[in-house]
């Protein structure tokens, strides 16, 4: 998942953290040194050219563990599927990287209230972030596979297996 590769890029130790916290601070720092990130998202989410700077700094690092954790799979299952877990995967152009694109897809009202549940967002910060986002209209566009999970837990593990079929039949 990028996501938390890009958590352990921003941890103190991590590749990101040294050029992050000159760029941005001491102020995005809590009590242990650690990057508040909650600090960080306000600083960047509501300043476009900000949050470029920081995705300059922390993709680097974040591709280059994935690719090492896939090369390493790799290794290991020369006829696996691994998955790339990635919000900004088009955006960043990531997505050119691999074989197969699979979108999770639902209404933008379910991805805000999900976001909030999830994240302890406030609706505004949530909006922020999704703003600076391709709509998932758009990334549809690029997918090979879309998986509808607005309906039921059962439906979206139907969608899943129906993809993951398919990807094993492609990776034989």
């Amino acid at each position: 998942q990028a996501d938390l590769l890009g958590h352990l890029v921003l941890e103190p130790g991590g590749e990101a953290y040294p050029a992050v916290v000159q760029e941005f601070g001491s102020a995005i720092l809590d009590n242990e040194n650690k990057i508040d990130r909650k600090a960080l998202a306000r600083l960047v989410f509501s300043n476009p050219e900000r949050l470029e700077v920081l995705n300059h700094l922390v993709h680097p690092p974040v591709r280059a563990r994935t690719e090492r954790l896939l090369a390493e799979f790799a290794a290991r299952e020369p006829n696996g599927i691994a998955v790339v877990e990635a919000a900004i995967h088009i955006e960043t152009g990531g997505h050119l990287n691999y074989d197969r694109l699979i979108l999770a897809w639902c209404s933008r009202e379910q991805q805000i209230e999900r976001a909030m549940h999830r994240d302890h967002a406030t609706r505004e910060e949530v909006e922020a972030r999704l703003s600076r986002q391709m709509p998932l209209e758009e990334k549809r566009k690029h997918a090979h596979y879309v998986i509808d999970t607005s309906g039921s837990k059962e439906d979206t593990v139907r969608q899943t297996e129906e993809v993951y079929r398919e990807l094993r039949r492609i990776a034989q």
